[in-house]
């Protein structure tokens, strides 16, 4: 039986912030939204941090990362210091400035991290760019779309699996450093040489110029609808941004944070949300070289059996396959909930069930809950700009606006939609060397305009916050003039689908119905077959297990439609993946809604013509 909410206990932890907000309705329609709490002071720079916790606790480890033997190497705050000022030192010999920065194209690491510490300590931007882009991708657009816009002085990688990429993208004269091993017909400098020089009186100089209003990386955006942009990121920004976290999330002062964490340092959620975290608060950062893959979930579970944090960040997918290895494994729950205040996700929705099912888990270990917070946050501003703390928060709950952030809400009079805008020192001045992208970025009043809808939970008391109400530019309209909403629809095709439907592209414009292509989860419908990792997906597709759950998903979409704005008329289960070189999915696994219908006309053509010549046509039975 399931406790009621009187005997439900969570976990204590202070959040405050963002539970209150003063609402202003102006003459013209906007809604300005605002925290009653002011921000409060900040460091000019985020490197202050590291010289802080230097100082303060020179020997509290600040990241550690598994060696090949599997034992962790670990940084001190004070050995990390030193080896920010002699690289620091490095990168300004070597004329890096912020028309030639540095661009780093290895994944998370110490390694990256020093590099991406020291650039910032020396006032020389850093450029992270996604691995995909150089060991995914085939034609390297991405990629050298990204070096051509930047013009980097040098280029980092870990090793010579990025030689392919680096040979296609990289000029023979800008230089390479690399962790291990050489590159044909190229001369590279090792890390370690970095690491040897001496800093001197052009570093003490460089780092008295680096304030506020300092470039510090250039994040790209992942280009969901045209080339990735690159978002100016200062230090202010990302030191405001900290600041608003931890007022949100008080607890993060009450002790040193402890994160594990594999999200990828080349978005903001991972490589200024999380970093930052642990660098404000003197925290530690176990990097983990897991993901929620097939091959990759193993280590993960691997570093929570082993290190409590004491918060956790995932996206969606990873919880849920945590809470799915909890079921049996009693001690990885144990060792995750011991002193996990608060767990955050971010880049989709986590399913109801996803969400029950780590609360009982909680419960088990601890004996009560712990609060699993969600908000809104892009790469343009940080990137928090709203918060959900409370113990009631639920799927889709967006929550108000954290201390330093106004919020504008403003109808969008083409999809019917509210736009969700924000203003505050945590907002990006512009897109590098993009000043067109930039002017159509904001609005007259400097409110960027993010193209994300928002509605109230309750109308009648704005203070239970904000909804996520998808985008306002994916809506269409069927041939009968009805809008059709594609954020909350492909929210409910997905979890329906769980676990095979990682997500949905929804079809219909100017036609008669609504129909779906379905991205599926390979190693999910393989095992619903029973198949290995190396059959076919177009046989595992045929397979009558498989069939017969996507029959079953149609059926009951179909039942459950309260009209033709969300009824489901037809499914087409893709056997192809979408391309990351074509836009059809970003590095991160995000789904681009328009790059799949722009590149796949003639299959949504003959999902609706072609009838039974679609061997992966699902159509519900209507009976």
């Amino acid at each position: 039986m399931a406790p009621t909410a009187s005997r439900i206990r969570y976990r204590d932890a202070q959040v405050g912030g963002c539970v209150e907000a003063t609402v202003q309705t102006r003459a013209d329609g906007a809604v300005i939204v605002r925290s009653t709490e002011a921000l409060r002071w900040f460091p000019d720079r985020l490197t202050d941090c590291l010289q802080q916790w230097a100082a303060e606790a020179p020997d509290r480890v600040l990241a550690a990362r598994r060696d090949d033997g599997g034992d962790w190497r670990t940084i001190t705050y004070g050995q990390m210091l030193h080896r920010v000022q002699a690289v620091g030192q490095a990168l300004l010999d070597l004329g890096l400035s912020v028309d030639r920065p540095l661009a780093i194209l290895s994944g998370n690491d110490l390694e990256h991290l020093t590099l991406a510490l020291a650039a910032m300590w020396a006032g020389v931007p850093h450029v992270p760019v996604s691995t995909a882009y150089s060991l995914v991708s085939q034609d390297f657009g991405k990629l050298r779309h990204i070096l051509s816009v930047t013009t980097p002085g040098l280029v980092f990688a870990s090793g010579p699996d990025y030689a392919r990429a680096i040979a296609a993208t990289v000029p023979a004269d800008t230089p390479v450093v690399l962790t291990t091993g050489t590159l044909d017909d190229r001369a590279v400098r090792s890390f370690d040489a970095l690491l040897a020089t001496e800093p001197g009186p052009l570093l003490v100089d460089a780092h008295l110029k680096v304030g506020p209003d300092t470039i510090a990386k250039f994040l790209f955006t992942s280009g969901s609808t045209k080339q990735p942009k690159g978002v100016i990121t200062t230090h202010r920004m990302m030191c405001a941004n900290q600041q608003m976290l931890r007022q949100c999330l008080g607890f993060l002062a009450d002790e040193p944070p402890v994160l594990v964490d594999w999200l990828p340092w080349n978005h903001v959620f991972g490589g200024s949300h999380n970093v930052g975290i642990t660098l404000y608060n003197g925290g530690t950062l176990y990097i983990d070289d897991g993901k929620p893959t097939p091959g990759g979930m193993a280590q993960t579970l691997r570093n929570l059996r082993e290190i409590s944090p004491t918060i956790y960040f995932n996206v969606p997918k990873g919880l849920e396959e945590i809470a799915r290895a909890m079921d049996s494994d009693t001690q990885l729950r144990d060792t995750l909930f011991r002193r996990c205040k608060a767990m955050m996700f971010a880049g989709a929705a986590l399913s109801q069930a996803v969400w029950d099912q780590l609360h009982a888990h909680a419960e088990a270990a601890v004996g009560e809950r712990v609060r699993i917070i969600t908000g809104l946050g892009m790469t343009e501003t940080a990137p928090s700009c709203t918060f959900a703390v409370g113990t009631g928060v639920a799927s889709g709950h967006i929550g108000l606006p954290v201390p330093g952030v106004e919020v504008k809400l403003i109808a969008d009079a083409a999809s019917g939609k509210t736009e969700i805008r924000f203003r505050g020192p945590n907002v990006m001045p512009g897109y590098w060397r993009m000043p067109e992208q930039t002017a159509e970025a904001f609005d007259e009043e400097g409110f960027y305009r993010t193209g994300d809808a928002a509605r109230w939970i309750d109308a009648a008391d704005p203070q239970r916050g904000l909804f996520f109400d998808g985008r306002t530019a994916e809506d269409f309209k069927l041939s009968t003039g009805t809008f059709v909403s594609v954020g909350p629809l492909r929210g409910r095709i997905v979890a329906a689908g769980e676990p095979c439907v990682q997500d949905a592209v929804i079809t219909g414009l100017n036609r008669d119905d609504v129909g779906a292509l379905l991205i599926p989860r390979a190693d999910e419908v393989r095992r619903l077959a029973g198949l290995g990792p190396e059959a076919p997906l177009p046989e595992v597709l045929h397979h009558p297990a498989v069939r017969a759950f996507f029959q079953s998903l149609a059926d009951r979409l179909w039942r459950e439609s309260t009209g033709s704005a969300n009824r489901v008329a037809r499914l087409h289960v893709l056997a192809e993946p979408p391309s990351i070189d074509k836009g059809e999915v970003t590095d991160k696994g995000s789904i681009n809604q328009r790059a799949v219908l722009q590149h796949r006309a003639s299959l949504v053509e003959a999902l609706y013509e072609g009838g039974a010549s679609d061997p992966f046509l699902i159509l519900p039975n209507k009976a």
